[in-house]
């Protein structure tokens, strides 16, 4: 089993750098989190959790994704807020395995890994080398190290917050820039999600008990 020590990131796209206390830093801290139609396939939907933020890259070999946490899509597509299917990634021996999309047998903030969903696989990408992606059933996977993609101005943040300035230069500086993250990246056929047209979504890390 598996309980929930992250809360949910935004739906559509989301990022939340260095401001959870219970998990910054650590390897359950979920810093971005994306989901849109493929460019190159109208017909799929891509997920991105973005996890571990602030990485210098050339240090980025030795982060790790935690085997004791899983990443888990949720996904609702009848309109209630609950998730209908799931999509979760787990991390062992080098190796990311996600099953899904598939019905929960449990829902909230404890799950059990669905072994009976489609199970997709892949080595784990290492920084600065060849890109790995695990496929199965139109069902595409990625884990590794990737350049952080959020922009933001912490400095200029803190000179509003404190009153020294009204708004946010332009262009402004990115704090960000040159730091890693550790990403989980699935694409997955539309079809398998249902026929709603409206999804929502949302992305959890969760530790095993």
């Amino acid at each position: 089993m598996l309980a929930i020590i992250a809360a949910s990131v935004g739906i559509v796209w989301a990022a939340d750098h260095i401001d959870a206390p219970a998990v910054t830093s650590t390897t359950s801290d979920i810093t971005d989190y994306f989901a849109f139609e493929s460019p190159e396939n109208p017909d799929n939907l891509v997920f991105v959790c973005n996890l571990q933020g602030l990485l210098d890259p050339t240090a980025t070999s030795t982060a790790k994704f935690d085997e004791q946490v899983m990443v888990e899509f949720n996904i609702d597509n009848t309109g209630d807020n609950q998730e209908d299917l799931v999509i979760q990634a787990l991390f062992q021996n080098e190796k990311v395995q996600v099953y899904g999309p598939v019905a929960p047998s449990q829902k909230g903030t404890i799950s059990a890994v669905e072994t009976s969903g489609t199970l997709t696989e892949t080595n784990i990408s290492a920084y600065n080398q060849a890109i790995n992606v695990g496929t199965n059933g139109g069902i595409k996977v990625f884990a590794g190290p990737r350049d952080d993609p959020f922009f933001f101005d912490f400095a200029q943040f803190n000179e509003v917050l404190a009153g020294n300035a009204t708004g946010f230069k332009n262009p402004g500086t990115d704090t960000f820039a040159g730091t890693n993250v550790l990403s989980v990246v699935v694409e997955v056929p539309k079809a398998l999600l249902g026929s709603a047209t409206t999804l929502n979504t949302w992305v959890e890390a969760k530790r095993k008990i």
